[in-house]
């Protein structure tokens, strides 16, 4: 058992200790404004409601870029911030992200100077943080870059580069590397209230989800990164808060690779809203999206509506030599992004005017709300969250480190070229740990389904190491075989449990429900 991250440690400690720093939400923001935290010295706790990236932090298009669509909008400052983000997030977790080329196909004449000259300016915004010069390619070029494309027609492409990641490994690899660096962490642990001195929020009344008990933990100041349940916090401070948040859906499908069996990406530059969609290569399936669909209300589990998923493959299907169908579909999932409203337009209504760019908010009793942002710039957000609290908090100033700080599991030979299967490079140095467990028993090597790569190695080391407690940990965000064949993890449902029963010392009846309650989220994930 990996002490360091042993859930009944640092649940015993987020109730003993108090802290300088404690974070509320355990997604991208939140563990980024933790591992920052810890990193300077502070004395920081981190709770999370569900799991680690359980909702909008593992429901990404799984890209780490500046943006080409807000050239388009002049928002340079923007793209420039997000491109150096790109960059650093590239050099910290090398296992995680990686350089991926993205092919834009020209139908008209004039799409090669106009995207071109676009992609130029991206080039040069992102100055010596670049990862790879655009370039127009021919008629033949871009055919050989990305077999599958709509020939009828077909004049050529523009190539660019971005990165591309696994989100929810980047969020363990958060969270591990914050508690590397001290940081008391647990998932399944609510805030059900805030506590006050004399006005000011100094804690949290928190219950373990699992045990059902309830603690106190005191901190100096609490930061609310909850995402797109950020106004259910602030509503424990004050009652009669305002909305601050627009809340979009986006989804995506995941089909076959041989839809996509190259290694490029397809960027389809206009849908029938005028977005962007993504068509991408990612652990060995293809990957297209994303919607932007305003919603009333905030879930856990979005679903996709059928118009969803119709605009999905018929945009798709434009560029594609063969036009998916639902039965191609092997999975289906949406999240929910947390848009900051724009305090000018309090009654917005449509989400895509409203900037990805975050907001920090400090309110009255000093609770510190952070709002919007995307993964690629959520180490510069947490920089600036941390700095906020420490001011309101009149907390020793120290300086930020994590511009060079290395991920948990850093391993540059870890890279995209490096000829390792996705699902193990993502462990980065972790990898020997899963081999040693190989070892011992290797019936722990074999492949737990023909269609997916997880190991039964991949749940032991998902429980010993990496704090999953539910059989969706481990499918869903641990291992990404939800996302990758819903079909296919449902059917492993049940042996991932025995697995996880033998660990956690589960009796057959846990192991039944844990397994149950799975099946009962995966079946979202298949289209209708």
């Amino acid at each position: 058992m990996n002490r360091l991250f042993d859930r009944a440690g640092h649940i015993g400690a987020l109730e003993a200790l108090e802290f300088d720093i404690l974070v509320i939400g355990g997604g991208a923001s939140g563990l980024g404004v933790a591992v920052d935290s810890a990193s300077r010295g502070y004395r920081t706790g981190l709770i999370e409601s569900g799991d680690f990236a359980n909702a909008t932090s593992s429901r990404s298009t799984k890209l780490v870029h500046g943006g080409v669509r807000y050239l388009e909008q002049m928002q340079f400052g923007l793209v420039t911030e997000a491109l150096e983000e790109r960059a650093i997030l590239c050099a910290n977790a090398p296992h995680i992200a990686h350089d991926l080329a993205f092919v834009v196909p020209r139908y008209r004449w004039w799409e090669g100077p106009f995207y071109g000259v676009g992609l130029k300016l991206y080039d040069a915004l992102a100055g010596k943080r670049s990862i790879g010069a655009s370039r127009l390619l021919s008629r033949e070029e871009t055919i050989a870059a990305i077999p599958g494309v709509r020939e009828d027609g077909l004049l050529g492409g523009v190539e660019y580069h971005d990165a591309q990641f696994d989100d929810a490994r980047m969020a363990l690899a958060l969270a591990r590397t914050a508690a590397e660096r001290g940081a008391c962490i647990a998932n399944r642990v609510r805030c059900v209230g805030l506590v006050k001195d004399d006005g000011e929020v100094v804690g949290a009344d928190v219950r373990d989800e699992e045990s059902g008990r309830c603690f106190r933990i005191r901190a100096s100041i609490v930061v609310n990164a909850t995402g797109v349940f950020a106004d259910e916090i602030r509503r424990f401070d004050d009652a009669k808060a305002a909305t601050s948040l627009v809340v979009s859906r986006g989804t995506h499908i995941v089909l076959p690779r041989a839809f996509l069996p190259g290694d490029h990406a397809i960027m389809v530059p206009h849908t029938d809203d005028g977005r962007v969609l993504f068509v991408i290569p990612w652990h060995g399936r293809t990957l297209v999206g994303t919607t932007d669909t305003q919603v009333e209300r905030a879930e856990l589990e979005p679903r996709a509506s059928s118009d969803d998923i119709d605009f999905i493959l018929r945009n798709a299907g434009r560029y594609l030599s063969r036009e998916p169908q639902r039965c191609d579909i092997l999975a289906v999932f949406s999240g929910l992004r947390p848009l900051a409203k724009p305090s000018t337009e309090p009654n917005a209504t449509s989400s895509k005017k409203v900037s990805r760019e975050h907001s920090i908010e400090v309110s009255p009793a000093s609770l510190v709300t952070v709002t919007g942002g995307k993964w690629t710039t959520y180490r510069r957000m947490a920089q600036e969250t941390v700095d906020v609290a420490v001011e309101e908090a009149v907390l020793d100033v120290r300086d930020c480190v994590t511009e060079t700080l290395r991920l948990h599991g850093f391993d540059p030979s870890a890279t995209a070229a490096a000829g390792l299967p996705d699902a193990r490079r993502m462990y980065g140095t972790d990898r020997v740990a899963l081999d040693a467990l190989e070892q011992q028993d290797p019936q722990l090597a074999t492949p737990l389904h023909a269609a997916l790569s997880i190991t039964g190695s991949e749940v032991v080391f998902a429980v010993r190491s990496e704090m999953a407690r539910t059989v969706d940990d481990v499918l869903a965000r641990r291992t990404r075989s939800l996302l990758l064949d819903a079909r296919a993890a449902i059917a492993i449902s049940d042996r991932v449990a025995q697995i996880m029963a033998t660990e956690l010392g589960w009796s057959p009846q846990q192991a039944d429900a844990s397994a149950t309650a799975f099946r009962e989220i995966a079946r979202g994930y298949l289209p209708a």
